[in-house]
């Protein structure tokens, strides 16, 4: 399917900005980055007394989630590298947060944005790229995010002189987003005494980039990366490695190891989260949180930290009305 602008999408002429793309000082981009980072009190109530859960929470990005990071990257790289240059869409694959903070980049500098993804993306997720006047092409439901890199890849090469392709899932600027912000931030507000950090397993760019920086400070730091349990599943955003494309960001020599986490577990603990620490996080956080608390219940002594990616907001509608590849 030809990309087409959801209804009241505006179209845009091709981007002409009045400064570098990556200047944010002063716009909505600058609040990017130094999230908060909660311990988890009640829902670690029953963890040893020498263990501590603490969970960063990227929803305090102003696009919403951790991607704001890796989309920032992104960006920034692209022109740094002459790629990304006046009259180019910005063109790739998205389960839809990415694809998110691309349209909300976009929207600040005035670039268009078409997102290629799932048709099963979330109402919510659609919204959010239509008020930031994104272009959207819908892929099978069932090939999940594979099927739209495919797509993406299509579109790519038949319009090379019309799309700057990125490709979050094979582009080095995606960890790197994270070694040079994710990672220090944590090793700052934790002074430096994390020894376990978790984190889900989509594109692989946060757990290899932040990983890799703590595992330099810290070398006997666990790192560990949290999955779905199977192939059919309701954890956006997180991939079933054994059936999906390895993503090219994914270093798995950063893992010490993988936890699976059933799409039910990953729902109910997403429920703790709002109602016993009054975070209204997504899925794929509960995901993260369970695999976290599994892992500190093991433990006499330690610190784990784990990332929250993104807000409830965008899972209002039932997962399992959405189960599929992911």
């Amino acid at each position: 399917m030809t990309g087409i602008p959801l209804s009241g999408a505006p179209t845009r002429s091709p981007w002409t900005p009045s400064g570098p793309l990556r200047q944010t000082h002063g716009n909505a981009a600058s609040r990017i980055g130094n999230t908060p980072l909660f311990r988890l009190c009640r829902i670690g109530s029953d963890l040893p007394r020498g263990v501590e859960l603490w969970a960063k929470a990227e929803f305090f990005n102003p696009g919403g989630s951790v991607k704001d990071r890796t989309a920032l990257g992104i960006v920034q790289w692209g022109q740094r590298e002459g790629r990304f240059t006046p009259g180019k869409t910005l063109l790739d694959a998205s389960s839809g947060n990415t694809g998110i903070a691309y349209a909300f980049l976009g929207a600040i500098w005035d670039f268009p944005v078409e997102i290629v993804l799932p048709r099963n993306a979330g109402a919510e997720r659609l919204q959010r790229l239509e008020a930031y006047g994104a272009t959207i092409t819908f892929t099978d439901a069932l090939e999940g995010t594979d099927g739209a890199q495919r797509r993406a890849r299509e579109l790519a090469g038949a319009h090379p002189d019309r799309y700057f392709y990125p490709d979050q899932y094979h582009n080095p600027a995606n960890p790197a987003a994270h070694y040079e912000t994710t990672g220090p931030e944590i090793w700052r507000d934790t002074c430096g005494i994390i020894t376990h950090f978790v984190a889900g397993i989509g594109t692989g760019g946060t757990i290899s980039g932040a990983g890799r920086y703590l595992k330099e400070r810290s070398p006997s730091l666990k790192v560990l990366g949290v999955v779905p349990d199977g192939p059919l599943h309701g954890i956006e955003g997180l991939k079933h490695l054994p059936t999906s494309q390895r993503p090219g960001t994914l270093d798995l020599g950063v893992l010490d190891g993988q936890v699976p986490v059933s799409t039910e577990d990953a729902i109910a603990v997403a429920r703790r989260l709002a109602r016993e620490e009054g975070l209204y996080a997504g899925t794929s956080s509960g995901a993260a949180v369970h695999a976290a608390l599994e892992l500190a219940r093991t433990l006499d002594r330690g610190v784990v930290v784990t990332i929250l990616p993104d807000g409830g907001d965008r899972y209002r509608n039932p997962p399992e009305a959405r189960r599929g590849p992911a």
